[in-house]
């Protein structure tokens, strides 16, 4: 079955906006786990600018579904991970300018030091993924370093569908489909997300050799309106449809 991750990130953006303690990006994680969430992702920047190291605290107690810790890889992250042993860790680019994580992992250019960060947390049982565009280059340099999972970034393929750029939309959409079985092929399991929507996940939910979809600012957004469980729901729906 093709999971799916919630990330509950902009929940806490939500809360950081007026401060305290509301709505709870905790509680928002348990909402999904009934609503059918197989994981739940996470991602602490450096800047702490929506999820808190509290959060994370949080998360580690109260979920019975698998975390994914997205992170830079720095030794404040790294350390950070080690002390919580979180199910998944997915590494993935940060820059303090950027309002979202805007492409996937350069990792040929840094393959001896993204492999020496990676070892400490494999060796204490988290399964390291690698936020990465599809792109060949980079998913056999992900494989030397020792991830043992991929995560296609599909922003590119979700903006030209919202800007009505059908010919690069099909032409990024055949290349996460290559690039997914490709990386199968070396041994790597694969995942994909950032930007998906009712509208365009299930052209990637489709791709057999995806196992994990990874979903999170179009759900909270859609919770406004329908709530978030229904939201959740939806988008199971629609995957297990594409999946069919």
């Amino acid at each position: 079955m093709l999971r799916l991750g919630v990330n509950i990130d902009h929940v806490a953006t939500v809360r950081n906006a007026r401060g305290g303690a509301y709505p709870d990006p905790v509680r928002a994680a348990k909402v999904a786990e009934q609503a059918g969430a197989d994981g739940i992702t996470a991602h602490l920047r450096e800047d702490r600018r929506h999820i808190m190291d509290e959060d994370i605290d949080g998360l580690m107690d109260a979920l019975s579904v698998p975390l994914n810790f997205e992170m830079a890889a720095t030794d404040e992250m790294q350390a950070i991970a080690l002390r919580h042993k979180p199910h998944a860790v997915c590494i993935v680019p940060e820059k303090r300018e950027e309002r979202t994580t805007e492409g996937g992992l350069e990792v040929s250019r840094e393959e001896n030091k993204l492999a020496h960060f990676i070892a400490p947390l494999r060796e204490v049982g988290c399964r390291v993924s690698i936020f990465i565009a599809a792109d060949a280059r980079q998913i056999e340099a992900a494989n030397r370093i020792g991830a043992q999972v991929i995560e296609l970034h599909t922003g590119a393929y979700c903006d030209f569908h919202a800007e009505g750029r059908f010919d690069e939309r099909d032409a990024e959409l055949e290349r996460l489909r290559d690039m997914s079985a490709f990386a199968h092929s070396l041994g790597l399991e694969v995942h994909a997300g950032h930007g998906l929507t009712y509208e365009t996940v299930q052209s990637v939910a489709a791709f057999p050799k995806v196992k994990e979809l990874n979903i999170g600012h179009f759900l909270i957004g859609e919770a406004i309106f329908a709530g978030l469980d229904p939201a959740i729901r939806e988008m199971r729906r629609l995957m297990d449809e594409a999946r069919a």
